[in-house]
């Protein structure tokens, strides 16, 4: 009995003694790990980073679930139609432009439309309507001096001789006459600078708040400014005039007195869907535009201000405003859409 239970004490012995080198390396581990995971605390500071990371990034760990190591992806890329908008705005060169649908008045495209700059020859669309308005197409005007000695643009009226109101309508209209702009001016107020005032009423009068007309032509003046909104503004509400859209969109026409007028709107040959139009350009502007295009049952109107290269950006910006008009068309009737639900219950 007693050999038995000294057999039993050797065996547990030898177990005991087999196992304890074990522990040791386990408890080591034990410290290693402790001391790996000491090393590693996370970084306060990365963690502020996260926190302040930019909407739409998210974070991850590193490899191996090393806390210390976090990186930060970059946001997900932009929408189509962001995208489409961005590539617009980086390839023309205007300063300042808008894409307006006429029915609603709604923007389809802006770039810094709101900024306020010296108009040009565009500020004679205000010119060219009020005339329509306030004068008959046989009215004779007379030209004064300070008419007749205005820079080019003109068609060089004499001092002193009377013309037809519409041959000088369409002077301003079609050529940019600024010798003609300041004639009609001077027959419906008495003075150019009397005449700029009922300009600013109307512009006012139809939601163009960031207008100061300081002359009839649109030559820099101080003070003088307007912006790409305000012109489709103004636009948008003149080409409801049916004798103002028709003059404009004539090519070429000879006035009672022999001069042949050329319309400087190349867009009525360049660009599918031009109606109307009217440019502008002095050294302070630069180039500047405001126009009516159609195509099927859309229209828009298109204003660009500070331009380089004027015509080639209107035709980019007609054809994203077209296209862009397409697309929310074919959205809307799309079967998710909330108006062809409503179109399907009707």
């Amino acid at each position: 009995m007693e050999k038995c239970r000294a057999t039993v004490l050797i065996k547990v012995l030898i177990f005991c003694l087999i196992l304890l080198p074990l522990g040791s390396a386990v408890h080591a581990a034990r410290i290693r790990i402790i001391d790996t995971t000491a090393k590693h605390a996370p970084n306060w500071g990365q963690a502020a980073l996260r926190d302040s990371a930019p909407a739409g990034s998210y974070l991850t760990l590193g490899k191996n679930s090393d806390i210390s190591v976090i990186k930060i992806r970059p946001a997900q890329s932009s929408s189509p139609a962001t995208r489409r908008r961005l590539n617009v705005s980086k390839e023309i060169t205007s300063r300042s432009a808008i894409i307006v649908n006429v029915e609603t008045g709604r923007a389809i495209f802006a770039k810094s439309a709101d900024t306020p700059r010296q108009p040009a020859s565009t500020i004679k669309i205000l010119t060219g309507l009020i005339a329509i308005k306030s004068l008959s197409n046989n009215e004779q005007v007379k030209v004064s001096r300070h008419a007749a000695r205005m820079p080019r643009s003109k068609v060089y009226l004499d001092r002193g001789k009377s013309y037809r109101a519409g041959d000088l309508i369409n002077a301003v209209l079609l050529s940019s006459a600024n010798d003609a702009s300041v004639a009609l001016a001077e027959k419906i107020a008495g003075s150019e600078a009397k005449f700029t005032k009922m300009m600013n009423l109307r512009a006012k009068l139809w939601g163009a708040k960031d207008t100061v007309c300081r002359s009839a032509t649109g030559l820099t003046r101080r003070g003088q400014h307007t912006t790409a909104r305000d012109l489709a503004t103004i636009f948008r509400h003149a080409v409801r005039d049916k004798e103002f859209v028709r003059r404009m969109g004539t090519v070429r026409i000879r006035t009672s007195f022999g001069e042949l007028l050329r319309n400087h709107n190349r867009a009525l040959w360049r660009v599918k869907g031009a109606v109307a139009g009217k440019t502008g350009y002095t050294a302070a502007a630069r180039q500047t535009y405001v126009g009516l295009f159609t195509r099927g049952d859309e229209s828009i109107i298109v204003a660009i201000m500070g331009s380089e290269t004027m015509w080639s950006d209107i035709k980019d910006l007609v054809e994203y405003g077209f296209k862009q008009e397409k697309r929310e068309q074919l959205a809307e009737q799309s079967p998710g859409s909330r108006k062809s639900k409503i179109a399907m219950l009707n």
